[in-house]
């Protein structure tokens, strides 16, 4: 084996996305928080998101999570994470898949069925609630950053499509929201590919004819995601429920429900009036895992009206891992085929 570089890996699974956290091998990139971390990485340091996600070591299903040493007194641990095409400020479903692992890997200790700590993402700190259900399975709950609404039914030009009304709000990520019936979609398997297809149509529409920006955060602007979701119905087990499928670049469907997906849903539905603050909301899956989210308050940005959203789902261990560097490798940081 001539491996110049080793990189340790916890191979995790959140309501079925796949995400690789990152514990060894890499030294933590400079900055003062770790948003400033992820901002050097971006722009100057970008080999280990390559690395891991680009073919042949990694998919487009899949993303990645450095688990830094936390720039914040309160926090237990920071995390950068790492998509496709980009870094975002927020994740839930890799904030859910990074908890756990820390968790599961003895990192942060958990005595007991619950406990609560403090990460340090990004987007800011994230409260983390950790418990065992029956099964002993671990169900991560987080508090959000605000989440808000930038425009309702805003009239968006989609080629071959024509004129659609999206709703566009920030939950972690800036999403243009679609509704899924009146596109003739109900969200199921087999319709994967279609709304790929049409996912990625809304998304390249809504980068160049809205303006999303963070109104305290400059780093944080533009419309990353589509999300394809059914209409909201009263849940047979209490609140609200819906389906939906967030369509990743470069052409994905997150294979969860989205956790920042679900935090702007919320925080649509109830600038809305469709749902109460408390009130519980089961948004499900493409392929049927659940997230359960709350608005627990409301709030303001920057102005705008925003609310607290929390979201709860499981995560489980699936792997640990060594992936490594061979000089000889004709592909050091891999690479992509739209294909």
């Amino acid at each position: 084996m001539r491996w110049s570089r080793t990189i340790t890996v916890a191979d995790m699974h959140c309501e079925g996305t796949p995400a690789r956290i990152v514990t060894g091998g890499v030294v933590p990139p400079p900055g003062d928080t770790v948003q400033q971390q992820m901002v050097h990485m971006r722009d100057h340091d970008d080999w280990l998101r390559r690395f891991l996600l680009n073919e042949p070591r990694g998919a487009g299903i899949s993303s990645a999570n450095l688990i830094v040493p936390p720039k914040h007194a309160e926090a237990a641990a920071g995390y950068i994470i790492m998509e496709s095409v980009e870094y975002p400020p927020m994740s839930g479903s890799n904030t859910i898949s990074t908890s756990a692992a820390l968790i599961e890997l003895g990192i942060v200790p958990m005595a007991g069925d619950e406990t609560r700590f403090t990460l340090e993402s990004p987007a800011g700190l994230i409260a983390i609630q950790a418990r065992r259900d029956k099964k002993g399975a671990l169900e991560i709950e987080f508090t959000n950053q605000p989440a808000f609404v930038i425009a309702l039914d805003h009239p968006l030009e989609v080629d071959g499509l024509g004129t659609i009304g999206v709703d566009v709000s920030y939950g972690g990520m800036f999403f243009a929201i679609a509704d899924a019936h009146a596109l003739g979609f109900s969200v199921t398997p087999d319709e994967g590919r279609d709304i790929v297809a049409m996912g990625m149509r809304i998304t390249m529409a809504a980068i160049e004819q809205i303006e999303a920006a963070h109104p305290t955060e400059p780093e944080f602007k533009g419309v990353s995601l589509s999300q394809i979701a059914c209409p909201i119905t009263d849940s047979p087990d209490g609140g609200k429920t819906s389906r939906n499928a967030c369509v990743v670049q470069p052409g994905r469907i997150d294979r969860s429900p989205t956790g920042t997906g679900t935090c702007a849903r919320l925080a649509v539905m109830r600038a809305k009036g469709q749902i109460a603050v408390g009130e519980r909301f089961d948004n499900r899956s493409i392929i049927d895992t659940r997230f359960h989210g709350r608005v627990i308050e409301e709030t303001t940005l920057g102005g705008l009206p925003a609310v607290i959203p929390t979201i709860a789902g499981r995560a489980w261990l699936a792997g640990l891992i060594q992936y490594g560097y061979d000089p000889s490798d004709p592909f050091p940081e891999g690479f992509r085929l739209d294909d």
